[in-house]
């Protein structure tokens, strides 16, 4: 075999070989779509892995940027009246695989209220006033709060909402992750299974706070009348009101002692067991305040 020839084949399998790589190797495809909506547009996010970023602007229309993972099927963006789809399509043999990643950058009117739910992707939403409801498996949730409800919902991820003080209802619950609400007014329910929960400012007519293993932090006000009921499993449970407390109070502990700031002092729950009791009345006892842990501390004081 002559070299020429030699050289020739050489060539040949070299560029064979490119070919192949290149045709292997999916490049993501990047984004930039827009859609004129009404300025309180109902709008349903939905990416199965990645990132999704949403912010409000002055402006009625949806405007996506990012890039979608090598194996998306599409990306459907749609509008049906008030109703608006944004979809992460993916085909179901690349369910689990790395490459559906794909990174959503939208805007969206001030005033539309949002459905998100992704599986293992954050959720990060700024400016956007109307109702919401998060959904994550595998991510964590940075919301911003204003005057409408927020529910928020992750198995394995934290929870952080920040608020101007507006009153609203406000619903968190995660399995394993931690819970922080600041500077939020209204009803609170924050539940979780393994994680901390961290009340800052605001102040509330109804809250409920439960955690199976994990420290409860609650640093804010009560409005008359109010109804607050916290209970842990392990961990401990520290509450330092803001303002004037007008409650009846019924806090017990089975393997815990009891600080209280306000004088009365607690008791044994019995001679032969590790708990205590405390039942006493601050102000006019107009609302009330129920404490219960099973192996955790209470501190109960006033800021």
């Amino acid at each position: 075999m002559n070299v020429r020839l030699m050289m020739k084949k050489t060539v040949i399998s070299m560029v064979a070989v490119c070919a192949l790589f290149i045709a292997g190797v999916s490049m993501a495809e990047e984004i930039d779509r827009t859609l004129d909506v009404d300025k309180d547009a109902r709008i349903s996010i939905s990416n199965l892995s990645g990132d999704v970023e949403v912010r409000g602007w002055n402006e009625n229309r949806v405007h996506i940027t990012g890039e979608l993972g090598d194996d998306v099927e599409e990306l459907i963006f749609e509008r049906d009246g008030k109703n608006v789809t944004i979809k992460v399509k993916i085909p179901e043999r690349s369910w689990g695989k790395k490459d559906v990643t794909s990174e959503l950058n939208i805007r969206v009117p001030l005033k539309s209220s949002l459905n998100i739910s992704t599986v293992s992707a954050d959720i990060d939403v700024n400016g956007v006033r109307g109702e919401q409801r998060l959904q994550t498996v595998s991510g964590d949730i940075d919301v911003q709060a204003f005057d409408a409800e927020i529910n928020a919902e992750a198995v394995s991820g934290d929870i952080e909402v920040a608020g101007n003080g507006s009153m609203a209802v406000w619903r968190f619950t995660t399995v394993s992750g931690d819970i922080s609400a600041n500077n939020l007014s209204g009803e609170l329910q924050a539940e979780v299974v393994s994680g901390d929960i961290e009340v800052n400012r605001g102040t509330f007519e109804r809250v409920k706070l439960e955690t199976v293993n994990g420290e409860i932090e609650f640093n804010a006000g009560l409005r008359g009348g109010a109804k607050m009921d916290v209970e842990s499993v392990n961990g401990s449970v520290d509450i330092k009101f803001s303002g004037d407390v007008s409650a009846r109070f019924e806090i017990e502990t089975f393997n815990g002692g009891i600080r209280n700031c306000f004088g009365p002092k607690a008791e044994r729950t019995s001679r032969h067991a590790p708990g205590w009791e405390l039942d006493f009345t601050e102000g006019s006892g107009d609302g009330r305040v129920t404490v219960e842990t099973l192996n955790g501390r209470v501190t109960i004081c006033k800021g």
